[in-house]
């Protein structure tokens, strides 16, 4: 298969779908809308599973598990919940197959009673198994997640972005009181803000949704909103403050410190694989994937580059005490001394794949005691002497980092734009996109008809969001604020 990356100014989406599958992050499977995550990919993924559910559980959440298949009447239990997932729903209607003359055949007389749907998100399962959990005041709050993965029929995909079948974690929680529930909510939000800018690099809007916009069922839906290089909007989280609709629906109720029986309040909240689209948007170049430090696998690669084996054995013998310092301070490190590819082809293979750090040691290394660095995001080269290299590494990790997220928000800023009429909307959306900044009059008939005509939306109402006066940028009425448009996702 070609190394070669399309150039992203060629075809951003050709671009984006050479380095998923080239660098060994994914592959198309043989199910329609379905992806296969390939190690590589997977191993950045435990990665973000690891950091996320070590926040979740620092902040009192415990993980569970729920049954994948839900019974179709529990749907229909909350009207805005059906209404927003009916068209996304895989359906099991039967449980037996049989032989026939035409081969292998659905057994019709094996029909379920009720058919179950294949889990879109987990809520009303969840909230029918809560009301046997939950009594009274003592057994609240109720804090669990789970890890697991979700099917909504996508006929439209994109590998990581948008597929059928996707991984995630939801948060399911119950509280005694709606500020407690809000409160939560907010958490959590923090928690993706955080994990987003610290650990991925990446820039994020923390905001709510609107109406129109906002996740069915919920009463607030606060997100994460992050700017990718093609000046599209990705919407990389989001927190649901469900209010007692959920409770209500399912009669999950709780006597109070009075005795008196209430409806719990709830919350839902999630980030998927998403994610790792998003990481390979953000930060990648023409060469390949670029990896912040914190998320990648492989940290730090080293090529010994030899001509003869003699000389291997030598390279061998001088890299062991740095291969220990590296390892000892917790660096996630690779010596990759077989013979089965030049160093050549194994430096290519390292930038594509986005290792942050590469070294490189020969006989003339050895010779000067220094050792070859080469970073990936600038791909700056320098000589440096073995003898620093742990203590140079270890910093040259830390600037990447820092580094990564630094261009990326210099990137966002220069890509959000204030606007006030609507030609001149029009004109930065067709042009450089990126979010822009614009009044809106509130209502939902301006918010799709903006959509209509210009495939923006609402990406979300910034939190804090300064009151300002001003006109609708597409109605001309009164308007108290902007808000965030772009393409998106």
């Amino acid at each position: 298969m070609s190394k070669v990356i399309t150039p992203r100014e060629k075809d951003y989406s050709q671009w984006y779908n050479d380095i998923v599958i080239k660098a060994g992050l994914a592959d198309y499977s043989a199910v329609r809308g379905c992806m296969v995550i390939k190690p590589y990919g997977f191993a950045i993924w435990e990665k973000i599973q690891s950091i996320l559910d070590g926040k979740f559980k620092a902040t009192g959440h415990s993980n569970a598990y729920f049954p994948l298949f839900i019974p179709k009447s529990f749907f229909s239990r909350e009207a805005a919940h059906v209404e927003g997932f009916a068209k996304e729903c895989a359906i099991v209607t039967h449980y037996r197959l049989k032989n026939s003359d035409k081969g292998l055949v659905v057994d019709e007389d094996a029909r379920l009673e009720e058919e179950l749907i294949v889990r879109p998100t987990s809520e009303t399962i969840i909230w029918n198994t809560y009301k046997g959990w939950i009594q009274s005041y003592r057994d609240l709050p109720l804090l669990i997640n789970q890890w697991a993965n979700v099917v909504r029929w996508e006929m439209r995909t994109r590998l990581f972005l948008r597929t059928s079948e996707f991984l995630w974690q939801e948060g399911h929680t119950a509280h005694s009181n709606k500020e407690e529930a809000i409160a939560e909510t907010l958490k959590i939000l923090d928690i993706y803000a955080d994990f987003a800018q610290e650990w991925m690099g990446m820039p994020v809007i923390k905001g709510t949704k609107t109406e129109n916009e906002r996740f069915a069922g919920a009463v607030e839906t606060y997100c994460i909103e992050a700017l990718m290089q093609d000046g599209k909007a990705l919407q990389a989280g989001t927190s649901h403050f469900l209010g007692q609709n959920f409770a209500k629906a399912f009669d999950v109720t709780f006597l109070n410190k009075e005795g008196v029986s209430e409806y719990v309040w709830a919350t839902s909240w999630g980030v998927s694989t998403r994610l790792m689209g998003a990481l390979v948007m953000q930060h990648s170049d023409n060469e390949g994937l670029v990896l912040p430090p914190l998320l990648a696998p492989i940290q730090v690669v080293i090529v010994p580059i030899y001509r003869e084996f003699e000389q291997l054995a030598k390279i061998n013998e001088a890299i062991q005490p740095l291969l220990k310092e590296l390892e000892g301070a917790g660096i996630r490190v690779k010596y990759d001394n077989d013979d089965k590819h030049t160093p050549g082809w194994k430096f290519a293979e390292y930038e594509l794949k986005g290792i942050p750090v590469r070294m490189g040691l020969g006989p003339r290394d050895l010779e000067n005691g220094t050792i070859e660095v080469v970073r990936r995001d600038t791909r700056q080269k320098e000589n440096i002497k073995l003898s620093q290299a742990l203590e140079h590494v270890k910093s040259l990790l830390d600037q990447i980092q820092t580094s990564l997220y630094e261009k990326a928000l210099a990137f966002q800023t220069g890509s959000t734009t204030r606007v006030n009429d609507f030609a001149e909307f029009r004109q930065v959306l067709d042009g450089k996109g990126g979010f822009v900044l614009a009044h809106w009059d509130g209502t939902r008939e301006t918010e799709e008809k903006i959509k209509e005509e210009t495939k923006a939306t609402i990406r979300c109402i910034p939190l804090n969001n300064p009151k300002e006066e001003g006109k609708c940028v597409y109605s001309g009425k009164p308007s108290q604020q902007r808000v965030i448009f772009a393409k998106a996702y």
